[in-house]
């Protein structure tokens, strides 16, 4: 239950302090929603909204509550995200077998440490080190699949750039805030619905593709 004030927007306790921050979330339910009804049919794909969806919750309660619980709340299901998501890239993109997929996807988290670690050093964008290493890896999977998925690899080139830009906004947000009192979190929010929506639409395209090609 203790309170974090870690954010330009908020100046008090109160539930509405962080206004921008927490109605942004609004973002990521509709994201989720739209995204919900595009995947009809693609199991991965639903799930991957579902838990959009949840994202969209835990921040709210993050940025109207403001306590450790709500953090935990906050992350986890980013973290659950991430994890699905290349789980799924791994046994339906790559076509790995699933007990290889799953390996591959726990190989994420040492990976996620030591980009974390790394960049947590560098002046401005180390507040926000353990994100980096989400464009790390899709430039990294872009780089494996651009000779025979070309889509799929500029696919993930195109969520990479959204969500540099995204952290960067993240990080800027405090040093700003002397100048901009409102802050630059909220922006956050926004890319984000954006990116995430945009790398459930990458994967249901070359699902779609991939079952059009087996007719």
């Amino acid at each position: 239950m203790q309170q974090i004030d870690g954010y330009c927007e908020r100046l008090g306790p109160g539930v509405w302090a962080e206004p921008w921050n927490a109605v942004t979330n609004g973002a990521f339910l509709l994201a989720a929603v739209w995204m919900g009804r595009r995947a009809a049919g693609v199991g991965m794909a639903r799930v991957l909204a579902i838990i959009l969806g949840v994202i969209a919750v835990g921040s709210f309660l993050f940025h109207t509550q403001a306590t450790v619980w709500a953090a935990v709340a906050d992350t986890a299901p980013i973290a659950v995200f991430v994890l699905v998501y290349l789980f799924a890239v791994n046994r339906d993109v790559l076509g790995l077998r699933w007990p290889v997929a799953l390996l591959v996807t726990a190989g994420f988290l040492p990976f996620a440490a030591l980009v974390g670690w790394a960049v947590g050093a560098i002046p401005v964008v180390g507040v926000s080190g353990v994100y980096w290493t989400v464009p790390v890896m899709l430039l990294l999977y872009a780089g494996g699949l651009r000779g025979r998925l070309r889509l799929v690899a500029r696919g993930f080139v195109i969520g990479a750039l959204i969500l540099t830009v995204s952290i960067v906004f993240r990080s800027l947000d405090m040093i700003l805030c002397p100048v901009w009192p409102l802050g630059t979190h909220f922006a956050w929010h926004l890319l984000n619905a954006v990116m995430l929506a945009w790398m459930i639409e990458v994967y249901l395209r070359h699902r779609l593709a991939t079952a059009r090609a087996g007719r």
